[in-house]
């Protein structure tokens, strides 16, 4: 039976509830007091039932979701420590249009949740472009076959269904990586197949880009020491450097 434990507790508690009111009548023989402290229990129920039922289990709630969170965001960081910075430096190195708005990118130390939110609102508004001819497509092809194994263990992580953004993500460079890795061989392809590939290239160039930056304002909100290394190391940035400069 399904509440069959919490049948069996209820009976428990309700007999002993019984058997202690019964106990207080034959002992002290003061039923009108009794009566009086029975009527102002159940006069408290609905109160407590209010505080347990609700109030409590909204808590419990909460906690359940910040620990799936922390669970989600450790997953994304994951996947953008072992795919997603590198790929999103690759792909934004062939947009001829980076350079003109490539200062608007910089994250800084000083950054407050405004500058993060104008900076996913212009990524949303951005028009992306990439130059075919620039995309190293057999090098990109080796990458994301190397970590083909990693992306499908992502897809299968529980986690991801409470952020349907970055499963979106993920399921466009899984999908990437697929049209690459059918192709025996990337080199000397025709232009009309250059053209579809550009195609799922933009797909995740601004995808990738807008989940960077929701990533990069939850390590500066909660983890400052990954904040400086994931700023040290801007896929925008053609200066980024590991190193520690003054």
């Amino acid at each position: 039976m399904r509440y069959g434990w919490q049948l069996k507790l209820g009976l428990v508690l309700l007999s002993f509830t019984v058997i202690v009111y019964s106990i207080k009548f034959l002992v002290l023989k003061n039923p009108s007091d009794t009566l009086n402290y029975i009527f102002n229990s159940l006069g408290f129920v609905p109160i407590s039932a209010f505080l347990v039922t609700i109030i409590l289990n909204e808590l419990l709630t909460m906690r359940s979701r910040r620990e799936r969170l922390e669970k989600l965001n450790m997953v994304i960081g994951t996947f953008f420590s072992e795919v997603g910075t590198d790929l999103l430096t690759g792909i934004s190195d062939c947009d001829p249009g980076l350079a003109s708005v490539r200062k608007n990118l910089l994250v800084r130390e000083t950054w407050e949740k405004k500058d993060f939110d104008d900076l996913r609102t212009f990524l949303e508004a951005y028009s992306y472009d990439l130059d075919g001819s620039k995309v190293d497509v057999p090098g990109l092809s080796q990458f994301l076959s190397e970590k083909r194994n990693f992306l499908l263990r992502l897809l299968e992580n529980p986690a991801l269904l409470e952020h349907q953004m970055f499963t979106e993500t993920l399921r466009a460079v899984f999908h990437l990586t697929e049209e690459l890795d059918r192709r025996k061989c990337c080199s000397d392809l025709p232009e009309t197949d250059i053209i579809h590939i550009r195609g799922d290239l933009l797909r995740v160039y601004r995808q990738l880009a807008i989940q960077w930056v929701d990533y990069m304002q939850y390590l500066k909100k909660y983890y400052p020491y990954l904040f400086s290394l994931a700023m040290r190391t801007n896929p925008f940035d053609q200066n980024a450097s590991v190193i520690v400069k003054k």
